[in-house]
């Protein structure tokens, strides 16, 4: 995340063009000479827009000449969210309330979208205090199954009536923020599997279908989802683009750009996807997704697609950073490295002979690095032989000494060099090890194989990979 410090403010504040101003009027009886916020949601974040003074009949005034973002908005007093409603397309409008029950008092006038988001909320009150008995019964351990099938029975009914009532605002009201925000959060309805001719069903069908289907509710192009209370757009993204598309770089950076092509039509939801893609895949917990991010950068920041909103020092940064790992990512030549070793000559990793080469980067100080040394050590000893690999230890410290007494104290019998000391420049230019220790494998091509994988997981990768080896060779001719 240190890569991209400082951006979020300066995000949020890119407003969208061609906007006309709002006029917001409240009215709330039991109110008086304090002063009120206009606040409002932006992804996993809060942000105040306007200041109002609450004179002595308890009325304020929010207006500005520029438009709102579409989303949903709250009133803050005294450091504290009093009561959300809607900025949808009408933007002059007037709420009327009491402190005795914000909720249930208010009266809105001008606004059809604040009044069907109100009268959702006392609905949904409503059938929740009507499912609350049947839930306790349903999560009792000792209420019988009798009495839970009757009470899942009854919930049934009540979820019914959300779902009748939630299609009939659909219906009749399709293109208001609070008919969309009702949508956004609708599951999809997946069918039971067709039977095959044979008789046997597709296993596949279901996650198939979801898959298809799963933006039939929620447009990508609609900024209104960005400032909602829960970070709907956000969640979307990573559902989609982490369950839903095979862990591999090329399929995730097609479906990227299928759907960026959707969010762009909209600077504000063009700008947010592209971004929280970024922030997805900065520190992908899959081996080898480093290269969507290399992806999103050079093709939306370096291409000067995101110019309309970034700046130029962070978009250096973000191509620092891609350049940096674009020079070792899986599948890619690696990057050769020339060092001193503890007796001062000079050592040469592309020069190994073995099969398999582990670069190992690590720092004397780092007590990771003194937890997960041994551990590597132990596979060397009992691997090296039998897979016909190589170490390459490079020590970030320009001290010769703690080298030297690392590699006494932890017994390491392979290639270690000093990094400072290097003919062809710094290995954290090459190599992606801003945290130690840094592991990649690489093969016999000098081909980088696999990157960081935990060293408890090698014995797998080296079995996997020598499967996949003799499966790939011709079969001997008789």
């Amino acid at each position: 995340m240190k890569h991209l410090f400082g951006l979020l403010v300066f995000f949020v504040s890119v407003t969208a063009l061609g906007q006309t101003g709002y006029k917001i009027e409240m009215k709330i009886n039991g109110l008086r000479d304090t002063t009120a916020y206009l606040g409002y949601y932006y992804g996993e974040s809060t942000y105040l827009n306007d200041t109002a003074r609450v004179d002595t009949k308890g009325s304020l005034v929010f207006d500005g000449k520029k438009s709102l973002g579409e989303g949903v908005y709250f009133l803050v007093l005294n450091k504290t969210r009093i009561f959300e409603f809607v900025v949808g397309k009408d933007q002059f409008f007037s709420l009327e309330t009491s402190t005795e029950d914000y909720i249930r008092k208010m009266k809105v006038v001008g606004d059809e979208d604040n009044r069907l988001f109100f009268e959702g909320m006392l609905f949904n009150g409503a059938r929740n205090e009507e499912a609350e008995p049947f839930v306790k019964v349903i999560r009792d351990s000792l209420a019988s199954a009798e009495e839970k099938k009757k009470a899942e029975e009854s919930l049934k009914v009540v979820n019914e009536k959300v779902i009748s009532y939630q299609d009939g605002i659909i219906s009749n009201h399709p293109t208001m923020l609070t008919t969309r925000i009702m949508k956004s959060t609708r599951q999809i309805q997946v069918p039971d599997p067709p039977k095959n001719a044979d008789g046997r069903v597709d296993s596949t069908f279901q996650f198939k279908y979801y898959r298809k289907h799963y933006w039939d509710n929620f447009n990508l192009a609609d900024d209104g989802m960005i400032r909602l209370p829960r970070p709907v757009y956000q969640e979307k993204i990573r559902e989609y683009l982490t369950r839903l598309v095979p862990p591999v770089a090329d399929s995730v950076n097609a479906e990227i750009d299928r759907l960026a092509a959707v969010a762009k039509s909209n600077q504000e939801t063009y700008k947010y996807f592209i971004w929280m893609c970024v922030i997805e895949f900065q520190n992908p917990k899959v081996m080898g997704l480093d290269a969507v991010y290399v992806h999103l950068i050079r093709k939306y920041f370096n291409s000067g697609e995101m110019d309309f909103w970034m700046n130029a020092t962070m978009k250096k940064n973000l191509k620092d950073r891609a350049d940096q790992l674009g020079l070792s990512m899986i599948g890619m030549k690696s990057q050769n490295l020339i060092m001193l070793d503890q007796n001062k000559n000079v050592r040469n990793m592309h020069e190994l002979n073995s099969k398999y080469t582990i670069l190992y980067i690590f720092d004397p100080d780092c007590g990771h690095c003194r937890q997960e040394t041994p551990k590597l050590v132990d596979f060397y000893n009992k691997y090296k032989t039998k897979w016909n690999l190589e170490v390459f230890a490079v020590s970030a410290d320009t001290s010769m000494q703690k080298m030297k007494d690392f590699i006494r104290d932890y017994k390491m019998p392979w290639i270690t060099v000093n990094g400072p000391r290097s003919y062809v420049g710094s290995y954290q230019k090459l190599y992606d090890a801003d945290q130690t220790p840094s592991l990649y494998i690489i093969d016999e091509r000098k081909k980088i194989i696999a990157k960081k994988p935990p060293i408890e997981e090698l014995v797998n990768f080296f079995t996997n990979q020598e499967k996949m080896a003799a499966a790939s060779k011709p079969p001997a001719k008789k």
